[in-house]
């Protein structure tokens, strides 16, 4: 008869089977640490200091309310956060959490961003959370959704749900990345939809893991809209610093 297994056990058997990385190093993590290194933990830099009032990214000085981008263009989106500036050590990280197979790394940016987020999402009490979609062939290739592994995890320690099949990407749209924004909003016209009959809630809570220009979550959120949410908001892993690009 086989013994009982211990949760000790279970736990270095996953480990074996499923090795986890430290999100900024890369390095194998030990049981002892659970989503970073201690290295990278104490390395680890939060956005800090004044950031603009809409989209959250940081300002050089606290005499600014908006950023340059968020005052030369109107966003449909009511505000958004994120933790990290996207440079850098955590440049890198999102590149191998992106394409890379590190999908495990949604663990410690959800983590990060429901810790600094924590006041707005108090106030905000998103009753729903949507990960930006990507093509169906995209998801062929890369295999899993990161902007989704990230949602599902944040979704999870928020207690309540995700939306993985009710708003899709119809346009297997070019990468943003280069275009400029006349042409990213082209890219992304009618780049979304909602399934036929859905009925979103009225709080709703984007998710992604780069905040750019937000063109894509415009579009997106003008998806939402159109399915029944009143209030949008996002949260994402990190933010391009700096002028819009």
């Amino acid at each position: 008869m086989l013994s009982k297994i211990t949760r000790e056990q279970v736990s270095g058997l996953l480990e074996i089977l499923y090795p986890r990385h430290c999100p900024f190093c890369d390095r194998l993590l030990s049981g002892r640490e659970p989503l970073l290194c201690r290295r990278c933990a104490g390395e680890l830099k939060l956005i800090q200091g004044p950031v603009c009032q809409k989209c959250g990214r940081p300002l050089e000085t606290d005499t600014l309310e908006y950023c340059d981008n968020c005052r030369r263009k109107e966003h449909l989106f009511i505000r958004g956060f994120a933790p990290f500036t996207y440079r850098g050590r955590v440049q890198d990280s999102i590149t191998r959490f992106k394409y890379d197979g590190r999908a495990e790394y949604a663990s410690f940016y959800a983590a990060a961003i429901r810790k600094f987020g924590e006041p707005f999402l108090n106030v905000w009490m998103p009753e729903l959370i949507v990960p930006v979609p990507i093509h169906p062939e995209r998801y062929r290739k890369r295999g899993y959704n990161q902007a989704e592994e990230l949602g599902k995890r944040l979704a999870a320690s928020l207690h309540i749900p995700c939306a993985q099949h009710e708003i899709f990407r119809r346009k297997n749209t070019r990468p943003q990345k280069g275009l400029t924004p006349s042409m990213r909003r082209n890219n992304l016209q009618n780049a979304f939809a909602a399934l036929e009959g859905i009925r979103l809630p009225e709080r709703v809570l984007l998710v992604d893991d780069i905040y750019t220009t937000g063109t894509t979550l415009d579009a997106l959120t003008e998806t939402v809209l159109g399915a029944g949410a009143r209030k949008v908001w996002f949260a994402c892993a990190s933010i391009a610093p700096g002028r819009a690009f």
